[in-house]
C-alpha cells in the first residue's frame, strides 16, 4: 500500500489541509441562526487565511488554490442572499425545483407539453405569484397595489413583452408582408 501511495505522488497532508479549509467554508455556510454579516465575515476570514497559506504550498497546489479562491471570490457577494431573504432556497437545485414545480403546474393547467407562452410573456409576474402562494394565502387587501408607479412599471414591461411576441408571430407567419408594412410606416414618417 505504501508503494501505491508513493506512486501516485499525492501530498496527502496538503490535501487534508486544503480540504479542511473547504469543509470550514461549508460549515460557515451551513450554520443555523448566525447573523448574515457574521457569517460573511467568517467566510471571508477563511478565504484570507487560505490565501496567506497558499504561498507555502507546492506550485501545483498554489495554482489549484488560486483558481478556487478566484472563483469563490467572484461568487462570494451572491452567496449570502439566501440568508437575507426568507424562504429563498439555498442552492441552485432548490431554485430549479421551485421553477420546475411552476412549469409543471402550468403544463398540467394548460395541457401543453412545451413552454407555455403565457409563462414566457408573463414569467416575472407568474413565477413570483406561483411561488408566493405556496408560502402564504393572500387576501384581497394584500393584492391591491400599494405602489402604483411600481405596478405600472411591471404592467408596462409585461405589455411590451407581449407586444414583441405578437410581432415575432406576425413576422414568422408572413415575413414579406411584415417587412413591407414596416417599410411603409418608416417612409411615411
Amino acid at each position: 500500500m505504501k508503494k501505491a501511495l508513493e506512486s501516485t505522488g499525492t501530498d496527502w497532508e496538503t490535501l487534508e489541509q486544503v480540504y479542511g479549509w473547504v469543509h470550514q467554508l461549508a460549515h460557515v455556510l451551513g450554520e443555523e441562526d448566525v447573523p448574515t454579516e457574521e457569517r460573511q465575515l467568517r467566510f471571508l476570514l477563511i478565504l484570507l487565511h487560505m490565501q496567506q497559506q497558499a504561498g507555502q504550498l507546492d506550485p501545483r497546489w498554489q495554482q489549484a488554490l488560486g483558481h478556487f479562491l478566484k472563483v469563490t471570490r467572484s461568487y462570494a457577494p451572491h452567496l449570502f442572499f439566501c440568508y437575507q431573504i426568507a424562504d429563498l432556497p439555498r442552492t441552485n437545485n432548490g431554485l430549479e425545483q421551485s421553477f420546475g414545480s411552476v412549469r409543471r403546474s402550468e403544463r398540467r393547467a394548460t395541457g401543453r407539453r412545451g413552454a407555455v407562452p403565457g409563462l414566457v410573456v408573463h414569467g416575472a409576474v407568474r413565477v413570483q405569484a406561483a411561488l408566493a402562494t405556496r408560502v402564504k394565502t393572500f387576501t384581497a387587501h394584500d393584492l391591491s397595489p400599494y405602489d402604483i408607479q411600481a405596478w405600472r412599471a411591471v404592467r408596462a414591461e409585461v405589455s411590451s413583452r407581449q407586444e414583441r411576441r405578437c410581432k415575432q408571430s406576425r413576422f414568422r407567419k408572413d415575413p414579406p408582408a411584415y417587412l413591407a408594412d414596416l417599410e411603409r410606416r418608416l417612409l411615411s414618417c
